[in-house]
Order: structure tokens, then C-alpha cells, then sequence
């Protein structure tokens, strides 16, 4: 692994690996989670809050992987165009950060419903640090192995078997549950919050998307396989996890599903979406973290970082508290929306998908501006930043992420041509 270009001879990734990465990654208990988050709006508002979300959050993020499969950069390398080569290190530390935090954030979640399903058994499969552990190493290794040979057969063959355990968990949550009457006790939500909270989860992967579209044989394939992977089966997920909650007033309704299926005899089937759908939804953090960390500086190796990154989101994860995972999702939107609002403005808009790909590697070249840093795109960046709190603060109908996106996108557009002029 290193940050220059990917040379056509090499890229190995057609549409159907696509699609099953992001099926893979989708395929998430964090997801079902996400979802239950949306009750307050109500089961019709929730799905059009889901299907909406995804489909704006979605496109997003797809179009970020084009940057990657045109010219075969890293996602934190394709930000250097429009935040200068060193600008794009303040964004790899933030994706760093956020990429741990989702890390452990699943870790956690399959930690939980590991012990909960090894409780029966007692001792120490009944330990959530154990199932952290495990699983974590398991999310390493996956991360190892990305884009060969063996990753693309066990991708296959865990998403094949995961969408099994989906329907059961699908078949479960719409006919096997009875209604709970603490389910009407959830706090309000406004519409476009609940869009936020949606719009947030596709968003969460643009800082790392072209990290795997700089393999892709054909940008077309990869967009759309990208898109429909991760559309169907998030929107799946989310709507898994506002029906439970809906029906039951949990706080984890993906925990519950699987409890119940443990109660059906369905143990084994459960425990499988406890560990791989983790493992394959966890593993882009790890090895993108470490591509974000090359992007910073190339002195350790590849796989140093990648070891370390997995370590450490092992050790978050036994220590984060899982209180603050909304505020997560927001936080997460309210710097990545903005910050790819100029960067798709800059590369769709103002260079006509074409870059001078051998000077985003030079110093004092044209992706330099002053100092390695454009003044430009953080001032349009901290624009967009502002609209979305602001939009938080004074809980407008709105929400934050279209109006935050649209400001730096403007803003950066504006600028630019006069700075141009």
C-alpha cells in the first residue's frame, strides 16, 4: 500500500466487488441502531427520512469514490487539489479520529451482542470484552487481506450468508414481536434531524470511499455498484432497527432481534451476523485509517500503521461510551459534509473532473497555494462548519446537512473564481 496513483494495469476490482463491499459494509448492527434513532418521527416519516437520506447521503458519497477511480488516488490524497498537499493532513487527522471512533463504536456493539448471546453459556463468553477482542482481531485481519484473492472470496461468501440472517432478523422484527407499550414514551424529533442523523451514516464513508475506487477497472461500475451495495442494504438495516423500536421502546433493537432468535433456536445464525457482519462493515476503518495516516507521512510502513490502527480501536472500544453515539453521527456530519461540499465543488465544478495528478505530490507545485495550505477552501470549509451548528443550535426545520454543503460548496465556488480573476 502506498499513496501514488493506482496504474490501470493494476486496478482488480469490477462492479460485483463493489457491490459487495458496500452491501458488506451496510450489513452493520451500528446501522440497525442508527435506525431505531428515528422513531420519534414515526414509522411512515421514518422511511421517508431513510429512502431520502440515503439516496442524497448516498450520491454523495459515490461521487467522492469518482475521484479515486479516475485517477487512482486515496481519498485524503483526492482532498489535496482543493485543501493544498499539506491542508489535506487536518483532514486525515479528523478521519482518523472518526474512523477509530466507528471502529470502536462497532466493536462495542458486537462486543454487547456477542456476551448477550453467550450468556446462556455463562463464564466467559458471557463477556463483552472477550467478543470486542475477538472480533477485532478478526477486523484486522480482513483489513489485511483487502482487495486479494482470499478477501474477495470470503467477502462473497459472508454477504451471501449475511443477507440469509437478515431476512430471519427481517422476518423476526415485522412478525415476531410483540408491541411493548413503553414504546410510546420516545421524545419528539423534527423531520430534518432525523434526515441528518440518515444523511450522516453514507457521509461517514466519503473520507475513505476512493481508498477502494483507486482499484476500480471502470469509474461507472464502481459508482453505481457502490451506490446500489450500500443504498439497499443500509436502508434495509435502518428500517430493521426503526420498526423494532418502534414496536418494542429498546435503545438497542438489533441486540433485541438477535435475542429473540437465540430464543427460536436460531443461536448460530445470530451469532454469525454478530461476528462477520462486524468484521465486514468494521474492517474499511482500520485499513482506511491507515491510508489516511500514509497520507500524512510514508516513514512506517503499511502494515505498522494498519497494526496499530487495529489495536487501538480494540482499545477504544473497551473504554468509549456508547451514550454518545448520536452526537458521533452529528459531529461526523457537521465536519465531513462541508469539507466534501468543496472538495466535490472543486473537482466536479471549477476542474471539470480533470487534476495535474503527478503535481499532488509536488511541493511548491499547483496544488501548493501558500505554504501547502489554500486559505480558500478552509474559509468555505469553516463557513459550512458554522451553517450546520448553527442549524443544530437554533433547531431549524431545515436541518444542517443540505444548507452546510451548499454554503462551502458556494462559497468555495465564489472565491475561487475571484481568486482566479
Amino acid at each position: 500500500m502506498n499513496i501514488r496513483p493506482v496504474p490501470l494495469t493494476e486496478r482488480n476490482l469490477a462492479g460485483r466487488d463493489f457491490f459487495l463491499l458496500w452491501a458488506g459494509v451496510a450489513i452493520s448492527l451500528a446501522e440497525i441502531w442508527a435506525g431505531g434513532f428515528l422513531a420519534p418521527v414515526g414509522f411512515w416519516a421514518g422511511l421517508w427520512a431513510i429512502l431520502l437520506g440515503h439516496l442524497i447521503g448516498n450520491t454523495l458519497m459515490a461521487l467522492g469514490g469518482v475521484i479515486g477511480s479516475d485517477h487512482g488516488i486515496m481519498s485524503m490524497v483526492s482532498i489535496r487539489p482543493a485543501f493544498g498537499i499539506r491542508g489535506s493532513n487536518l483532514a486525515a487527522v479528523l478521519n482518523i479520529i472518526q474512523l477509530i471512533g466507528w471502529a470502536a463504536i462497532m466493536l462495542i456493539i458486537g462486543g454487547r451482542a456477542g456476551a448477550a448471546l453467550g450468556k446462556p453459556a455463562g463464564g466467559i463468553l458471557a463477556s463483552d470484552s472477550l467478543w470486542v477482542v475477538l472480533i477485532g482481531v478478526g477486523t484486522l485481519l480482513w483489513a489485511f487481506w483487502t482487495g486479494k484473492t482470499v478477501w474477495k472470496i470470503l467477502q462473497t461468501i459472508s454477504v451471501a450468508a449475511l443477507l440469509l440472517v437478515i431476512a430471519m432478523m427481517t422476518w423476526v422484527a415485522f412478525g415476531g414481536m410483540e408491541p411493548q407499550p413503553a414504546a410510546a414514551n420516545a421524545q419528539a424529533m423534527a423531520f430534518m434531524t432525523g434526515l441528518d442523523l440518515v444523511i450522516a451514516m453514507p457521509i461517514s464513508w466519503m473520507p475513505l470511499v476512493a481508498d477502494y475506487s483507486r482499484s476500480a477497472r471502470s469509474t461507472r461500475s464502481a459508482f453505481w455498484n457502490t451506490w446500489w451495495g450500500y443504498f439497499l442494504v443500509s436502508s434495509w438495516m435502518y428500517v430493521l432497527g426503526l420498526q423494532v423500536t418502534l414496536l418494542t421502546g429498546v435503545s438497542d433493537p438489533g441486540l433485541l432481534v438477535l435475542e429473540t432468535m437465540g430464543g427460536l433456536g436460531l443461536a448460530v445464525p445470530a451469532l454469525f451476523m454478530v461476528v462477520f457482519s462486524t468484521i465486514t462493515s468494521d474492517f474499511p476503518d482500520v485499513y482506511s485509517a491507515t491510508c489516511s495516516l500514509l497520507n500524512i507521512s510514508q516513514k512506517v510502513s503499511a502494515r505498522t500503521v494498519m497494526w496499530i490502527a487495529g489495536i487501538v480501536s480494540i482499545l477504544v472500544a473497551l473504554v468509549f461510551p456508547m451514550e454518545q453515539y448520536e452526537n458521533f453521527l452529528f459531529f461526523i456530519g457537521a465536519m465531513f459534509i462541508p469539507l466534501f461540499g468543496v472538495v466535490l465543488t472543486d473537482y466536479f465544478i471549477l476542474r471539470g473532473r480533470k487534476l495535474e495528478v503527478d503535481a499532488i505530490y509536488v511541493e511548491g507545485g499547483t496544488y501548493w497555494y501558500r505554504k501547502g495550505c489554500n486559505p480558500v477552501a478552509f474559509a468555505a470549509w469553516a463557513v459550512g462548519f458554522a451553517v450546520y451548528e448553527a442549524m443544530a443550535l437554533l433547531k431549524l426545520a431545515v436541518g444542517g446537512s443540505i444548507p452546510s454543503m451548499l454554503a462551502a460548496g458556494m462559497i468555495y465556488w465564489a472565491l475561487s473564481r475571484k481568486a482566479a480573476r
